[in-house]
């Protein structure tokens, strides 16, 4: 099969386009041929290797954690798929690449395809999907009521969440630029913030929780402090905490280094009576199934920005790192 693989960690590093068998398919795994995968900032983040301490990879590695596509083959112990099915997923650290034309996934991960949308669009959906899953319903059971700052609203996390904070029945703040207004308004935002001329810590306060997306130190403070008493904020981009390493079985020294890393800012939220936690999502089947009952009811739409072909992949890659699509980047094989 056609895959893109990389062969170093490095910033300047690009996908090499090759040969590979056909992966090998597991008593609990199924296998999908892929018509179109997600392209992610995690995709850049670990070709630059600024995860390798906690997610090491061997060399060669084929990137890529979202897929839709059509199952292949089936795994002795697998129940809930055949040949034929439309399925997608967020493939599981460790098992990722989706930068192919085929793709093991196990049976734990995988979802039907909403009917309702394309290929490219369920491509879309599997990691942004789970991760603001997991942050708003999972971490910080966001309520009916309750206020929300999801931060970078017209991103790809950002489009998805918003919308389902709002089902959920938040009142959402975001920031984006002003070109981006109408964008985040029509998906729910209530208050929305050019990031470029306001500063939200002037026009927010009180907030329940907050979706934390951005590196800069000083919006990681001033996230905390528009946070009520007994409020969460939910980083996607850290520091990692030792709860995180427990969770990943990390060596105690990892724990301890995350520990001296989270300090700061844990310290920061227990002054101000509140609550820090650092969130990576995981691959999680079962958890994608309720967001295709969500997308098949039309609650939540998918928000795409633009479509590459696959021997595009780089470009792809490259136009995710400059930081300004408007909902996700994907690229479609078939």
């Amino acid at each position: 099969m056609k895959a893109f693989k990389l062969n170093r960690y490095g910033k300047k590093e690009t996908l090499q386009l090759s040969e590979f068998a056909e992966p090998v398919t597991g008593e609990s795994e199924v296998l999908v041929e892929i018509h179109a995968a997600g392209v992610n900032a995690l995709d850049s983040f670990i070709k630059k290797g600024d995860f390798k301490a906690f997610l090491p990879y061997k060399m060669p590695l084929i990137l890529g954690h979202d897929v839709a596509g059509v199952v292949k083959k089936i795994g002795a112990k697998v129940s809930n798929f055949k040949p034929g099915d439309e399925v997608f997923a967020r493939v599981a650290d460790h098992r990722i690449g989706t930068f192919a034309e085929y793709v093991a996934v196990d049976e734990a991960d995988l979802a039907r395809k909403p009917r309702n949308v394309s290929m490219t669009e369920a491509a879309s959906i599997p990691l942004v999907g789970l991760t603001s899953f997991q942050a708003l319903i999972e971490s910080a059971t966001l309520k009916k009521g309750q206020k929300v700052f999801i931060q970078a609203g017209s991103g790809g996390v950002g489009t998805f969440a918003i919308q389902l904070a709002k089902h959920l029945g938040a009142l959402v703040a975001t920031t984006t630029s002003r070109d981006n207004f109408d964008l985040v308004k029509r998906l729910g935002a209530d208050v929305v913030i050019d990031y470029k001329t306001e500063d939200f810590e002037s026009v927010l306060k009180d907030y329940d929780v907050v979706l934390h997306s951005n590196r800069d130190s000083a919006i990681l403070k001033k996230s905390l402090r528009i946070l009520k008493p007994g409020g969460k904020l939910i980083s996607l981009v850290g520091p990692p905490t030792p709860e995180f390493a427990s969770a990943l079985k990390l060596p105690w020294y990892l724990k301890f280094v995350m520990w001296l890393l989270s300090f700061g800012v844990k310290s920061a939220a227990k002054r101000f009576d509140t609550e820090y936690s650092f969130l990576f999502m995981r691959a999680n089947g079962k958890q994608l199934g309720e967001i295709t009952s969500l997308i098949e009811s039309g609650i939540v739409k998918p928000v795409i920005d633009k479509v590459f072909p696959f021997d595009k992949t780089n470009d792809a890659m490259a136009y995710v790192d400059k930081g300004r699509a408007k909902g996700k980047v994907v690229v479609r094989m078939i």
